[in-house]
Order: C-alpha cells, then sequence, then structure tokens
C-alpha cells in the first residue's frame, strides 16, 4: 500500500478514516433530532451548514496534519517518497 511509503508522522493520521466518521455521525446525530425533513432542500441546508461549521473549526483549531513534512518530500524529487507520492497524486 502507498501509505506505508510515507513518513510516519503524515501516515498515523492518514491511514484511518476518523476524521470522515466523526462528520458523518454529527450528521446523524442532527438528523434524530429532526426526524422528518419538510423537503430535500431543507436537508441539504442542514448538512451544509454542518459542513461550513466542520471547516471553520479545522481552520481556527490546531493542526491535524503538519504538511510541512510533505512538502519537504515533494521539494526532493529523488527520493523514493517522492516518487510515491507522485503515484498518490
Amino acid at each position: 500500500m502507498v501509505i506505508y511509503q510515507l513518513p510516519e508522522e503524515l501516515r498515523k493520521r492518514l491511514r484511518t478514516n476518523n476524521t470522515i466518521e466523526r462528520v458523518n455521525q454529527e450528521i446523524r446525530r442532527r438528523d434524530r433530532v429532526i426526524r422528518i425533513f419538510p423537503n430535500d432542500l431543507s436537508v441539504l441546508r442542514l448538512m451544509g451548514a454542518l459542513l461550513i461549521e466542520q471547516n471553520e473549526k479545522w481552520a481556527a483549531g490546531p493542526r491535524y496534519l503538519n504538511m510541512t513534512v510533505y512538502h519537504g518530500i515533494e521539494k526532493d524529487d529523488n527520493s523514493e517518497e517522492a516518487g510515491m507520492l507522485k503515484l498518490v497524486k
């Protein structure tokens, strides 16, 4: 798997999908409170508002990934890790 070719700092965060599962759990939690939506647009508005709220938390909060490690690998085009990153892109 390509994930194991990345540096350990990135691998720890990227190998799980906990972040996505947490967002889905929050949407389900809010959905259970409302139960019945009047139309499809109301569902989209709720989901959009939740995702905007989550994006603001992620932008203002502590960094989940330290991207300086990633950019350092990207600059060193001769390394094996840089070759793996090109495969991922």
